[in-house]
């Protein structure tokens, strides 16, 4: 297999964390024998990790921030052997214990350790093959306990036209999900795009895809490869579905924005010029209804709520036509007389001049108001105070 490298650079490193889970794992170019034939010890040193689970091939950074880990990892690189990498279940617990463990890692090999500019040691680990821990021996200076190796089973017939299906959607879901996520560089795409040996592709995208901790342990405890790329496949569908989601709702938001920021360019622009002819016709009409409040005679909550409907009819666009029903509904508030009474006066003989003077004709409409404005007077608390007059034109002497 070729050698796909990325830089380290884009290999996120995280000081407080024993792994990161936002790092792009890289691949050798050992054989897949070299990996599956490794020999195994019976008794290892343990190295907890945090945010992220170790695959069988997959080369990965991660940042020593415990003392006991960088003991770990020095004292191994020195004397050219492995160590067990095992996911912590809590990320939060800094002192890990074998209850805090999961049961399943994977053989490491130190490839290189870096002393960091900020003054902290990072490494370059490679997984070689997965291993079960029996049983814990030793807690000091670092964890150590016997395991027993697991074997990755590879299917018989991996040239099968259903497993070569597999790998190839698989291989197309991750490209998908480098395209649409921001927090993978794009060469990524072509690592994945590189690798042929389908069983180290499974495990690169197990390590690179971004699922919980708990998820990818799942992955890691499956042997046969054939299953662990179907279950695979399913978060990867999961997680491409959420992407499209995720980046049709940003654009969808992005398109209303945009417009509302055309519109409010455009309401600026119109407001720089009216300026510069003078008052605009739509403050002149806000005015006018702010003048005409000041002298209404209204309650505290009929002056809250004119002055909120007049703050939206400020706010919205004046072609539109819910202007014009906001502007008509605030006439409406300003043409009720608030709190405003007037004292009937019952003389019949100026209420008969009064109708004379308006209205020609009408004898019979004119006297049927006279008699119900007779019997107000007299009774003083007539109840609805309702004249119903009905019938055609000319027809008046008759009521």
């Amino acid at each position: 297999m070729n050698e796909i490298k990325i830089s380290i650079d884009n290999l996120g490193l995280n000081e407080d964390y024993e792994s990161d889970a936002e790092f792009i794992p890289i691949v050798s170019d050992e054989d897949e024998g070299d990996v599956t034939d490794f020999e195994m010890p019976d008794t290892m040193a343990i190295l907890p990790l945090r945010n992220t689970v170790l695959f069988p091939g997959v080369i990965v950074p991660i940042s020593l921030g415990r003392e006991k880990s960088m003991k770990l990892v020095k004292e191994v690189q020195r004397n050219g052997g492995v160590f067990g990498a095992v996911a912590q279940k809590e990320v939060e617990v800094e002192d890990p214990k074998e209850e805090d463990l999961y049961k399943i890692g994977t053989v490491a090999k130190v490839i290189k350790v870096l002393e960091m500019p900020d003054g902290s040691t990072s490494a370059i680990i490679q997984g070689k093959v997965r291993f079960k821990v029996e049983e814990f021996v030793t807690t000091e200076p670092y964890l150590k306990a016997k395991v027993s190796q697991l074997q990755d089973v590879t299917p018989e017939d991996d040239k099968s036209r259903d497993y070569e299906a597999l790998v190839g959607s698989l291989k197309d879901l991750s490209l998908r999900i480098i395209k649409y996520s921001a927090n993978i560089p794009p060469e990524a795409s072509f690592a994945v795009k590189n690798i042929e040996n389908s069983s180290f592709l499974i495990n690169f995208i197990c390590s690179n895809t971004e699922i919980s901790v708990k998820d990818k342990q799942g992955l890691l405890g499956i042997d046969e490869l054939r299953d662990r790329g179907m279950k695979l496949l399913e978060h990867l569908t999961r997680e491409v579905q959420l992407l499209e989601l995720k980046n049709d709702i940003q654009s969808k938001v992005k398109l209303d924005i945009d417009q509302q920021q055309r519109e409010y360019m455009l309401h600026q622009q119109m407001k720089t010029i009216q300026d510069e002819l003078g008052s605009s016709p739509i403050e002149q009409e806000v005015r006018e209804l702010k003048e005409k409040a000041k002298k209404k005679k209204w309650g505290k909550e009929v002056s809250e709520l004119f002055y909120k409907e007049l703050d939206k009819l400020e706010r919205l666009n004046p072609a539109t036509g819910e202007y014009s029903v906001q502007y008509n509904y605030l006439q409406t508030l300003l043409d009720i007389p608030w709190n405003e009474y007037t004292k009937d006066k019952f003389d019949m003989d100026s209420a008969e001049k009064i109708l004379d003077r308006d209205h020609f004709g009408l004898d019979g409409v004119k006297e049927r108001i006279l008699e119900h404005l007779a019997v107000l007077k007299l009774r003083g608390d007539l109840k609805s105070p309702i004249i119903c007059l009905y019938g055609l034109r000319g027809l008046e002497k008759h009521l």
